[in-house]
């Protein structure tokens, strides 16, 4: 499986940037998608998760600003991120599992490259 990430950039605090991912090759073997940060210093955070099945989970940072969606294509997942803070600058990369529990402990089986996110006060 392939997952390549399109939509990072930079943008003024408040402003707002939609993030794709779209995966390719054997998508057959995955059942949740989702998006992790990581800032120089940092540790790799979790941002937001979504199963086949339409759940969805946030990490408390991100609540009422960040949602998390599939696109027309069941391949493609994104992530619409509103009032958006200088503290949400990372590179942001886009994962894959068959297993929400994987993906969500920092250990899914698919990674992309990541697209970097800068947000200027």
């Amino acid at each position: 499986v392939q997952l390549v990430e399109s939509g990072g950039g930079l943008v003024q605090a408040g402003g707002s940037l939609r993030l794709s991912c779209t995966a390719s090759g054997s998508i057959y073997s995955i059942n949740s998608m989702g998006w992790y940060r990581r800032t120089p210093g940092k540790q790799l955070e979790l941002v937001a998760t979504i199963t086949s099945a339409g759940r969805t989970n946030y990490a408390d940072s991100v609540k009422g600003r960040f949602t998390i969606y599939r696109g027309n294509a069941k391949n493609t997942v994104l992530l619409q991120m509103n009032s958006l803070k200088p503290e949400d600058t990372a590179v942001y990369s886009c994962a894959a599992d068959a297993l929400v529990e994987r993906l969500r402990n920092g250990r899914p089986d698919y990674w992309g490259q990541g697209t970097q996110v800068t947000v200027s006060s």
